[in-house]
């Protein structure tokens, strides 16, 4: 059984499923991807789907994003590949947190280039996303909350809004911008480590996932990819369009999960809403209360 040699120093357990861990040997970063065993859901096999086991060791063998302009990954040092799972080794790349701005005008320009037309890459990553919130049973929790009737609106016009996004300019996106996975760059742009959900997807949607988690507000985010994108490639309201639907329906799942996860324990569940694991969720969805106006 694969485990990681002594004296690794543990940076936590990646963003996917299929992440054992993450961790520092030296100057080296080591991630250990696992593969699907027997009775796991079949869309961790599916090299279409978003949450593909192996996406993250494609992406290094295939060197597809290394010169990418405004987002990029460092050349792989090794990808090994057992009948486990897959461990790939990357360099250490110096933290140097980008502003926000900075990050959504390299998510334009990302989306300006064009990719091979790769088995593995992802596609309709947030209409994914809403089938596994599906699986779980929706938004029920939120359903006791004072967003309950809003929340009831969107889900049952999910597919609508899906539909919108399938009519906009498809484009290259990273699928996972947060600031765990962006925390470098430089004059060339910025640099992530974790292309475990790279792939094509409506304009705007990296630019609004981003914005879930960037200081600057959703406007000059949006603004800032659109001047960074390829001439002629959307149009300001398709970039819009894009970014609110992606924000909004990714802010209210995440809301769900952690309030789902604090409704699990005793006490009411207004009593949770400050806690710890749940508030920043909340404010996040707060800052998005602009954006679900726009949809209604």
């Amino acid at each position: 059984m694969w485990q990681p040699e002594p004296g690794w120093q543990p940076l936590g357990s990646g963003s996917s499923s299929s992440t054992v861990g993450v961790w520092l040997a030296g100057d080296r970063v080591v991630k250990r991807l696992a593969a699907p065993l027997p009775g796991d859901a079949e869309l961790y096999s599916n090299p279409r789907h978003v949450g593909y086991w192996r996406r993250a060791a494609d992406v290094a063998l295939s060197g597809v994003v290394e010169d990418t302009a405004g987002l990029r990954s460092p050349a792989a040092l090794g990808v090994e590949e057992d009948d486990e799972g897959i461990t790939l080794w990357l360099p250490q790349v110096p933290e140097a947190p980008p502003t926000g701005l900075f990050v959504a005008r390299s998510l334009g320009e990302l989306a300006g280039h064009v990719l091979p037309d790769l088995p593995w890459l992802a596609h309709d990553q947030l209409r994914d996303r809403l089938r596994l919130v599906e699986r779980r049973g929706g938004w029920p929790t939120l359903a006791r909350t004072t967003v309950a009737d809003v929340a009831d609106h969107l889900w049952n016009r999910r597919g609508r809004y899906l539909d919108l996004l399938d009519e906009l300019p498809v484009v290259t996106q990273h699928g996972d911008p947060t600031p765990g996975n962006l925390h470098a760059h430089d004059e060339r742009g910025v640099i992530a480590l974790d292309w475990a959900q790279l792939g094509t997807g409506p304009v705007g949607g990296d630019v609004g996932y981003w914005s879930l988690s960037a200081r600057e507000e959703f406007e000059p985010l949006a603004d800032a990819y659109v001047a960074a994108l390829r001439p002629g490639l959307a149009t300001v309201e398709e970039v819009l369009l894009g970014a609110r639907v992606t924000a909004v329906y990714t802010a209210l799942s995440r809301a769900e999960w952690a309030l789902a996860r604090a409704a699990a324990g005793p006490g009411a569940l207004a009593g949770k809403f400050r806690h710890p694991s749940v508030a920043p969720y909340l404010r996040s969805l707060q800052r998005q209360f602009p954006q679900i106006e726009a949809l209604l």
